[in-house]
């Protein structure tokens, strides 16, 4: 991953979101720029989950959703064709969890 700068994870599944998040911030404690796309769910929040994005925020990893409810927690909203754009720019993309 010499050439790696820039990491999306992409989430699916509500039930991906905690270990979604987990997988970002580890990415980011290996000095990458991770980015969190949580595409088509409107997430849960608990205890666990909002530690994990207050950890995100405190490492300036980007979460980014095309759900407009997710902005609740602290989510960047962006329609799925300018989230499509940003997930262009990335060096790696992560699909998380399976897609059933």
């Amino acid at each position: 991953m010499e050439n790696i700068k820039h990491c999306a994870v992409i989430v699916r599944r509500s039930e991906d979101i905690w270990e979604g998040t987990r997988t970002a911030l580890g990415l980011a404690a290996h000095n990458y720029w991770a980015y969190l796309f949580v595409v088509d769910i409107a997430i849960e929040i608990n205890e666990k989950l909002e530690e994990n994005l207050e950890w995100l925020e405190e490492m300036e990893c980007p979460f980014i959703s095309n759900v407009e409810s997710n902005t609740q927690y602290g989510f960047q909203y962006l329609p799925i064709e300018k989230l499509a754009r940003e997930l262009k720019k990335m060096d790696l993309v992560i699909p998380f969890g399976n897609r059933n």
